[in-house]
């Protein structure tokens, strides 16, 4: 049984008494810094008192945290939530807990923690009478190996991949670009590396997985989608999923990367996400009665509110500069602000595998990619969602053709905006609306983030790249 189940609701000493039980001598404290990076610090079981139960540990300096404090502020306390604890089965006599981050001196949470964030828009879900369920698709690739360099004199990537074209394949076995959507053995050469994913995060940390394929592009992209959950759990669980898909690569002498578009011509890694709000038992996105896609007015106000802010949100779930590498037409990632039945050429759809299945009916956000920090994208998408409800922001007709192949006369007919084309536009669009992240988002996180990406993006303007020296060294 994972620990996760056994540890709820559990005392000092019936986690102490465990503790001891399971051998554990070092306990990991996981958190998850502003740009979404988890990090760690291990302790001595033997410091775990009663004191560290109810008041944390003084163990962490914030100024060296992207996004936490200044260096005049530094003194932040990690607090274990004991649900989440988990054995690490790759090192010896460990067990990992999330933390919730305080500020020293009993200053209360520390309201930059993305956690926390998380936290807080569940609350105010809760607040207006909703409880809500979230089930993100994770893309990813796994490569042999990969090399490169970004120096001032040398410029270069190399990725390695047995089953990628340039390869030469496995065995003669190719899978050619976008080609790769659920092929068999021996063409999948990353059947056996998901499965012990899979196991891990099912038996280990009791995450359930539901299904694991090869994805769309070649050189090893994979899906593992797992059992949906509530904001801050799923939150946990994709950072969990992270963790195990990297360590397991390298155990196997592979090597995983969540990076939005590290190959190009090719389809890039996106997540999806699923969401749904309830109320009082019942699926506030479902209504039998509607025709065109069994959704209700309060679901349609939902998407009214992704689709009005889909151009601030990017920031948020689309938050680097690869990220827009992959948000172009033509790889199937969603480049405009409609939405749809089915439809995966809308930024927003509505699933329709079955009819009259209410525990089913959620909306799919697909702009996310799996760079985003998990914390802050659900909770942006939660407050963009019922900002739209609380003003009835009507989403517009439902587009139900390829928006690829729409001329532009034809899109701005059907009022169809575009989502920014660069990480810089997106947080021009981040700064001129962002009142509708207020009641969770601090104007220290938002200013603390913006100025985090708007660095990350000047890095990557000044640079040259190989694909310029292609283009231009002879002009």
């Amino acid at each position: 049984m994972p620990w996760r189940k056994v540890m709820a609701e559990k005392s000092f000493e019936e986690i102490q008494r465990l503790l001891d039980a399971k051998g554990v001598r070092h306990l990991d404290l996981w958190f998850t810094d502003v740009k979404g990076y988890l990090k760690h610090v291990t302790m001595e079981t033997s410091e775990v008192d009663e004191k560290f139960v109810v008041q944390g540990a003084a163990k962490l300096d914030g100024s060296s945290v992207a996004g936490f404090t200044e260096i005049y502020e530094s003194d932040l306390v990690l607090k274990a939530d004991w649900s989440t604890l988990a054995p690490i089965p790759w090192q010896s006599g460990t067990g990992r807990v999330f933390t919730d981050v305080y500020r020293g001196f009993a200053e209360g949470r520390l309201e930059r923690d993305p956690r926390y964030v998380a936290q807080s828009a569940e609350q105010k879900l809760r607040d207006e009478g909703y409880s809500s369920y979230w089930g993100p698709e994770p893309e990813f690739f796994v490569f042999e190996s990969v090399s490169f360099s970004a120096d001032a004199g040398e410029a270069y990537y190399k990725v390695s991949s047995r089953e990628a074209p340039w390869s030469g394949g496995a065995k003669g076995y190719i899978l050619r670009p976008k080609g790769g959507y659920y092929p068999p053995t021996p063409q999948d050469t990353l059947m056996e590396y998901r499965s012990k994913v899979a196991d891990t995060l099912v038996s280990v940390f009791g995450v359930q997985v539901e299904a694991h394929h090869h994805e769309v592009a070649t050189a090893g992209q994979c899906e593992v989608d797992f059992r949906y959950g509530g904001l801050t759990k799923t939150a946990d669980n994709l950072q969990t999923v992270k963790y195990v898909v990297k360590n397991i690569a390298s155990q196997m002498n592979l090597v995983a990367t969540f990076m939005p578009k590290p190959i190009f011509g090719d389809n890039g890694s996106g997540m999806h996400t699923h969401q749904s709000l309830w109320r009082d038992s019942a699926n506030a996105f479902y209504d039998s009665r509607d025709e065109y896609a069994e959704l209700s007015q309060t679901g349609r106000y939902y998407i009214g509110g992704l689709i009005e802010h889909g151009r601030a949100l990017a920031a948020i779930v689309s938050p680097t500069t690869n990220s827009y590498k992959r948000l172009v037409p033509g790889y199937e990632a969603p480049v405009y602000l409609a939405w749809s039945k089915r439809n995966r050429s809308a930024a927003v759809r509505v699933p329709m595998y079955h009819r009259g299945i209410e525990a089913a009916k959620r909306v799919e956000y697909r702009p996310p990619d799996p760079s985003t920090n998990p914390y802050l994208a659900f909770a942006a998408m939660a407050m963009a969602g019922l900002d739209g409800i609380k003003k009835k922001l009507e989403p517009g007709d439902p587009v139900d053709e390829n928006i690829y192949h729409l001329s532009v006369h034809r899109r701005q007919q059907l009022g169809i905006r575009e989502l920014p084309g660069s990480l810089k536009d997106a947080l021009e669009e981040l700064r001129s609306d962002s009142d509708f992240l207020k009641p969770v988002f601090s104007n220290s996180l938002l200013e603390a983030y913006q100025d985090i990406k708007t660095q990350e993006w000047k890095e990557e303007s000044i640079r040259p790249t190989p694909f310029e020296y292609y283009q231009y060294f002879d002009i």
